[in-house]
């Protein structure tokens, strides 16, 4: 089982040298990743009232892709995960360049989760329609496997046209793996059909995930493919407990299955507790910590 670390990017600061000493020394720990989330902008909460997700303006958020692309020549063997790239509210074909330039700067070391995302303010503000961004996605995946893959591309689809052109250079992966992040039925749907994993961060290790997963294997089994074929991802928070719990619940994902851990000091929603960290010395501590009670499950 595979276990990384979620960038603590809402609190790590703008200093340039702390961002390289977290990703050096998550690095040295030996996990196996650093997982990135995505928003472009933050919304005005007080105008916006009408949101649903837990951001806004005041919370500071690096782009992936620049932060992949720096982390990359300062690190040797970890990899680098979009949990998620918003692809809905992004060009297409810019992140497939984005995405295979990190590709090649890191030696093969990306994995791209995608979502749809909830904020129509960010997707105003890029230009892109808010209300077909899953159905967009659907052709948006073939149109980066095909840059990915293929020399010259001549794509004539819905949402996308491109007239015999190519990426240069092409990615070290092709195809860079793509997983799906979310936990509608649509979602699920998708990722059996299109996904190489699904990433999900709203279930804890019990029935409620079980059902989740079920789901997924019924949509994978429609869809011609093997259940046992799509990796799954979880992310684990230890803004609670202590080592023994942290070491139960890494147990629990990995008796259900789950393939690959991202271990989160501040996310908080649901089950998911921040940690009450205030240096990037505290978040070190605690990471070797985790990484020390769930060392032989690796």
């Amino acid at each position: 089982m595979g276990i990384g670390v979620a960038f603590p990017q809402t609190r790590i600061g703008t200093d340039p040298i702390a961002v390289r000493d977290f990703a050096q020394a998550a690095e040295a720990l030996g996990y196996s990743h650093i997982l990135a989330y995505d928003h472009v902008l933050g919304a005005n909460r007080q105008t916006h009232t009408e949101l649903i997700g837990p951001y806004s303006h005041k919370d500071a958020f690096y782009e992936p892709f620049t932060l992949f692309a720096y982390l990359a020549g300062v690190t040797e063997n970890i990899g680098f995960v979009t949990g998620v790239i918003i692809l809905g509210q992004r060009q297409t074909v810019l992140v497939a360049k984005q995405a295979a330039v990190v590709d090649v700067l890191s030696g093969g070391r990306l994995r791209l989760g995608i979502g749809i995302g909830w904020n129509p303010v960010e997707y105003a503000a890029l230009g892109e329609e808010y209300g077909n961004r899953g159905r967009r996605s659907e052709e948006q995946v073939a149109v980066l496997r095909a840059l990915w893959t293929e020399e010259l591309v001549d794509f004539e689809g819905k949402w996308h046209r491109i007239p015999d052109a190519g990426l240069n250079p092409l990615p070290v992966q092709r195809p860079i793996p793509l997983w799906f992040g979310g936990h509608a039925d649509r979602v699920l749907e998708r990722t059996a059909r299109l996904g190489d994993g699904w990433m999900q961060i709203f279930y804890p290790p019990d029935d409620s995930f079980e059902r989740k997963r079920a789901r997924l294997f019924q949509h994978a089994e429609a869809a011609g493919r093997d259940p046992a074929s799509i990796p799954i991802e979880s992310w684990v928070s230890i803004g609670k407990d202590g080592p023994d719990a942290w070491r139960a619940e890494a147990e629990k994902w990995r008796d259900l299955g789950v393939q690959c851990l991202t271990v989160n000091t501040e996310f908080h929603h649901a089950h998911h507790v921040r940690a009450d960290l205030k240096t990037l010395g505290d978040h070190l501590a605690v990471l070797e910590s985790y990484r020390d009670a769930v060392a032989d499950l690796v």
